[in-house]
């Protein structure tokens, strides 16, 4: 019998998470304080973020950063997460090319989220805060940090993104079922979400317009931080654990991958998969190939501007160098609503500038279709998220059929879909629609970016 999963053992956990940007020889450019337009110091950072996060996410010298050992043992509650070998994907393609994934939808919450929440409530809590906001799109990161925060006894207000929080009532219900106090974003409790119900009364929400919600509350809320599911350098950070496994599960396969996917949409689950491969094309001048596959409703890495933007609609985080659509981009609502944000992370959007990875933009039906072939073939519902990235490989796995070559090609399942039932519903009726983002709609948004660079 052929081996299907390749398992780790919980010793196997890895003790440090990877920090990329010591071994890119092109650092990201640092954030900017949105007042002075000079580089943020720690000290700008500290009333927003815990200490510890700060202190990683100006880390530019150390590889390896201690997962601390409470982490870790929270940690194995779900992990290692299995590798699993799609041969039943590799049949219905016809194709040459092996197929693996790293099935991230095992942990309590059913996604990857919660490697970063663990580690964020963690520093919340040694920082002695009693109180956390966040965002969340399609309520992934709501779920997970609603669930980290309970484990290390915080209060959590999520604001989630309107047309989110009306298509997947169930994610909500599972972040109130943690203790968390979930807001439709935009919202009546905030100044920014006033000012946005006011001028905009149908207006659906973004992942941009959550975050200024977030951050506003957190800044006028005693003993309070804010944490964040994706884009910055420590939350990348985190996710490390996700591709420092993998490596280990692919040793044991006997093969190594080709190329490595992920969907995009801040840049958490892609990071987290990719990094610990590409960093031995940093260093060693491995010829990995990476793929971040991105909604052509929302493509920031394939058709976005690369210039200094802010990660929130309002303009209260500091200003980040992304491949951005615009700050106040707003995106169609298709039902992958963790990957409708406006920009990319610092770290990713350097390495797509230096040619380190590559980037391609997925209709919403090829997405569905590749989720359903998915489905039928290795069992396992993935989130509207994660059918990016399983739509990618397919794309990968057709070519290798066509060159006649085979090709190991390894994805990450970020999570599944069992929450998005909703949104299969309406692709089996036929009731969903792709949506290009036109030309003029993309010059409007990016037209008024402020040209830093």
């Amino acid at each position: 019998m052929k081996p299907k999963k390749f398992l780790l053992q919980e010793k196997d956990i890895p003790m440090a998470w990877y920090n990329i940007v010591a071994d890119m020889k092109n650092k990201p450019m640092p954030t900017l304080n949105p007042e002075t337009r000079q580089p943020m110091k720690a000290e700008e950072m500290y009333p927003l973020f815990a200490t510890g996060l700060v202190e990683q996410e100006m880390n530019r010298t150390d590889a390896w950063i201690e997962i601390p050992e409470e982490v870790r043992d929270l940690y194995q509650h779900w992990r290692p997460t299995p590798l699993v070998r799609a041969y039943g994907l590799e049949k219905a393609l016809d194709t040459p090319a092996h197929i693996y994934f790293k099935n991230e939808s095992v942990s309590p919450i059913g996604s990857h989220k919660l490697n970063s929440a663990i580690a964020q409530a963690y520093f919340c809590r040694k920082d002695g805060v009693t109180n956390i906001t966040t965002e969340t799109g399609a309520g992934q990161w709501g779920a997970a940090m609603a669930y980290a925060a309970k484990a290390f006894g915080l209060e959590l207000a999520v604001y989630m993104v309107k047309v989110s929080y009306n298509q997947k009532p169930y994610r909500r219900s599972l972040m109130q079922t943690f203790g968390a106090q979930v807001i439709a974003s935009p919202s009546m409790s905030t100044k920014t979400g006033r000012t946005i119900i006011t001028e905009r009364p149908q207006y659906q929400g973004s992942l941009g317009t959550a975050i200024s919600e977030a951050v506003e509350l957190a800044m006028q809320t005693p003993n309070c931080k804010y944490v964040l599911g994706s884009v910055m350098n420590h939350v990348l950070l985190h996710q490390t654990v996700i591709g420092l496994e993998a490596e280990k599960q692919m040793e044991m396969t006997g093969e190594y991958p080709d190329v490595v996917i992920a969907c995009f949409g801040g840049g958490s689950n892609f990071a987290g998969l990719s990094f610990p491969f590409l960093r031995h094309k940093l260093t060693e001048d491995n010829d990995v190939r990476v793929v971040a596959a991105e909604p052509a409703s929302c493509p920031r890495l394939t058709r976005g501007t690369f210039q200094y933007d802010f990660g929130d609609e309002a303009g209260h985080t500091p200003l980040i160098p992304m491949y951005t659509l615009g700050h106040t981009f707003t995106p169609a609502h298709i039902h992958a609503g963790g990957l409708r944000y406006h920009g990319a992370g610092a770290i990713v959007s350097q390495l797509k500038k230096d040619g380190w990875i590559d980037s391609v933009a997925i209709p919403q039906l090829e997405t569905f279709h590749a989720a359903t072939l998915f489905a039928k073939t290795e069992g396992i519902i993935p989130a509207p998220e994660s059918s990016h990235a399983i739509a990618a490989a397919i794309r990968e796995a057709e070519q290798a059929k066509t060159e006649g070559k085979a090709r190991t090609i390894l994805f990450n399942l970020s999570g599944h879909g069992l929450i998005d039932m909703a949104a299969y519903d309406l692709y089996l009726a036929g009731d969903l629609t792709n949506y290009e983002l036109p030309d003029e709609e993309l010059k409007k948004f990016t037209a008024s970016l402020e040209r830093i660079i």
